[in-house]
This record gives C-alpha cells, structure tokens and sequence, in this order.
C-alpha cells in the first residue's frame, strides 16, 4: 500500500504542476499511472488486484468520460482519473472523486468571486440543469459552457485532482494510522 500511495503521490503532483503550467496532463504520465497501477496491484494481491486495477479505472472512466462528453472535462481529466482508479480501486477512488468536487467547488467560487462571474455563472447553473433536464449538452446552449471555449471560465482541473488526492491520501494517513 505505501508504494501504490507514493506512486499515487508522484502521480497526482506531476499532473497538477504541468496542468497549471501547460493546461495539458501529459500521455505519457496517465499511461505511466495505469501501467503501473495494474502491474503493482496484480503483482502485490494477483487476481483481486488486478480485478480492483481495472473496476476503479473503468468506475473512474465512465464518470469522467461523462463529463467530458458534456464539454465540461478535458481528455487529461478523464485519463488522469481512469490512471488514479487503476492504482486505488473503485471504493477509494469514489472517495478522491468526493475530495475533487468539494475542493474544486471550493476553489471555483473563489475564482468567480475574484472575476466577479458569479451571478454569470448561477445564471449558467440555471441553462445547464435545463439543458440536461431536456436530454441536451449545455455547451450547446452557451459558448460558456464549453470547456473548450475561450468564452469559458476554466480551472485546470488536473490540479484540483490533485489536491483532492493529496486530501484523500492525508486523512488515509493521519485518520487511519498511516498508509502500511
């Protein structure tokens, strides 16, 4: 556990420092992430690891991919999700997943406070949960929407992933008496 929690680690830092320089999350780093979330959970627990490897990156995939469908997530977020999946298994991603969204809610108001976006974006809110009430991609409805656009107010999402991650593997450690 402590060497999938310090490759974890690696991971995440590497993808949240080159996404806020470049807004990009490297291939070679997801690929890297996945190879060795596989190899070290077979390698450590066999069938049951490798079973728990390929259930988080595809728990992780099918949400994200979501997301990214909407326009709302890059292919690196998606990517650099599965790779996190792969290495912690669907139960403990669900949790990374959890630390991501308040963290990055948290982080996305102060942005729109700072930028003075936020009743732009509850008016956005309001265009999205209709778009999708109807069956629709709000990015459709507004350039804004779209993470794709320069019209859209963007996080680099990698660093958010990251610092829920750091969350997660912080209350593993100090909550639950250390990563063993």
């Amino acid at each position: 556990m402590l060497t999938i929690n310090l490759i974890l680690f690696a991971l995440v830092f590497l993808a949240g420092v080159t996404d806020i320089k470049t807004r990009r999350i490297p291939n070679w780093l997801v690929v890297l992430g996945l190879g060795l979330g596989f190899a070290l959970n077979a390698l450590l627990f066999e069938w049951a690891g490798l079973k728990l490897s390929f259930s988080g990156a595809g728990l992780a995939f099918a949400i994200y991919f979501f997301f990214y469908l909407l326009r709302a997530m890059g292919a690196g977020d998606v990517k650099l999700m599965a790779a996190i999946g792969s290495l912690v298994g669907p139960k403990s991603w669900l949790l990374i997943f959890f630390f991501t969204a308040v963290g990055g809610g948290m982080i996305g108001v102060i942005l729109l406070l700072a930028k003075g976006r936020f009743k732009r974006t509850l008016l956005n809110v309001s265009i999205m949960l209709h778009q999708l009430s109807r069956f629709q991609a709000p990015y459709h409805a507004t350039e804004e929407l779209d993470v794709r656009s320069g019209k859209a107010l963007r996080l680099p999402h990698g660093a958010t992933i990251a610092l829920g991650t750091m969350a997660y593997l912080a209350v593993q450690f100090f909550v639950f008496g250390g990563w063993h």
